[in-house]
């Protein structure tokens, strides 16, 4: 029995963007393995590792909102080898504090198995989501 379309890899990380921008943390969770490995870049304000769906949301999706208003990954262009998913994508929000805007380009490395999402790994110019929260 082979993968269903809704398996391939990069419609299981599509999901994931679109759970993402839609505030829906349950269907996003759900595109998420429940080992998943989830590492936001050094230098971004979420910096680190966190494991298991509901501490991707917890420690990441949930912070964001606390600090941003309307953050929304924007998946512009994926590259697909296998189950590696390379999006360049873009940021952008607004700081709730310095009132700010961010608009970031940004690469998102994922690793889809099973129709879940095992790794990402963030690339970030960090420094601009620095100047806008500061």
């Amino acid at each position: 029995m082979g993968l269903s379309t809704e398996d391939l890899p990069a419609d299981v990380v599509r999901r994931q963007y679109l759970a993402s921008a839609g505030g829906d943390l349950e269907a996003l969770r759900a595109t998420l393995a429940p080992d998943v490995e989830w590492t936001e870049m050094a230098g971004f304000p979420l910096a680190g590792t966190y494991r298991t769906p509901e501490g991707v949301t917890a420690n990441v999706m949930e912070k964001l909102g606390l600090d941003w208003d309307a953050w929304i990954a924007h998946d512009d262009t994926y590259v697909v080898d296998g189950e590696d998913v390379v999006v360049l994508a873009r940021y952008t929000a607004r700081h709730r504090t310095t009132g700010k805007q961010l608009a970031a380009r940004v690469a998102h490395h994922f690793v889809v198995r099973g129709g879940l999402i095992v790794r990402f790994e963030q690339f970030v110019d960090t420094a601009l989501v620095r100047d806008a929260a500061s």
